[in-house]
């Protein structure tokens, strides 16, 4: 998967939203350390964290599963703008077989499928890939041919989210009893914040490793 911000709020924008409660502009420093203790303090200490919801930030996720989507999905208060399989399946319509199962076409295939290290649910994905593609070069319409994308079918989208929410996504999504890929998302999105930002997320990240066959 790739993650990129694409745009962000100045964290002052955020310190700011807290100072108007105490009309304490003249502390401020712009977003400097005295700003930063303040979203601390506040939005993470004293649980204030409506404070954060100032922050937003614009991702663009490319490469993640129709299954880790459906997970995306779930969570609340952000805005998803998803690649349109209506319009874009003909990306498959005239490409090569994928069969035989082989290490070549398994490589091909890893261009429009989420493999995990588990080799039967990686052979099914195949197979499942190969009877899209059959559909599609048969000619029929890409509206009939998305009812059989398998789950592990490859998708981009841009996403927005304001900070509060952002922990809690990072919070549940860390864990692992979490899905594997949607860890390696969190994690992901995490790496791509903008570093005076990430002190807001730290204590949301749970450290651990995962197996791709659970």
């Amino acid at each position: 998967m790739q993650i990129t911000l694409l745009h962000f709020t100045p964290i002052h924008i955020c310190s700011n939203a807290i100072r108007t409660c105490w009309q304490s502009f003249a502390k401020g420093d712009n977003g400097g350390e005295k700003d930063k203790e303040l979203i601390d303090r506040v939005g993470n200490k004293y649980k204030h964290a409506s404070t954060l919801e100032h922050l937003y930030y614009n991702f663009y996720i490319k490469g993640i599963s129709r299954a880790c989507l459906q997970e995306l999905a779930r969570h609340r208060l952000t805005s998803l703008s998803v690649k349109s399989s209506r319009y874009t399946l003909k990306e498959l319509r005239n490409v090569p077989s994928f069969l035989p199962v082989n290490e070549e076409n398994l490589a091909r295939a890893e261009a429009f499928v989420v493999f995990t290290n588990n080799e039967k649910v990686n052979i099914a994905s195949l197979k499942a890939l190969e009877n899209l593609r059959e559909i599609l070069h048969e000619g029929i319409s890409n509206d009939l041919a998305k009812f059989a994308m398998p789950e592990s079918y490859r998708t981009e989208l841009s996403w927005s989210i304001n900070a509060r929410s952002l922990q809690n996504f990072l919070s549940l999504r860390t864990s692992k009893s979490a899905l594997w890929e949607i860890q390696d998302l969190a994690k992901a999105i995490f790496e791509a914040l903008p570093d005076d930002h990430r002190f807001i997320f730290e204590d949301c990240i749970q450290n651990h490793s995962h197996n791709l066959a659970d």
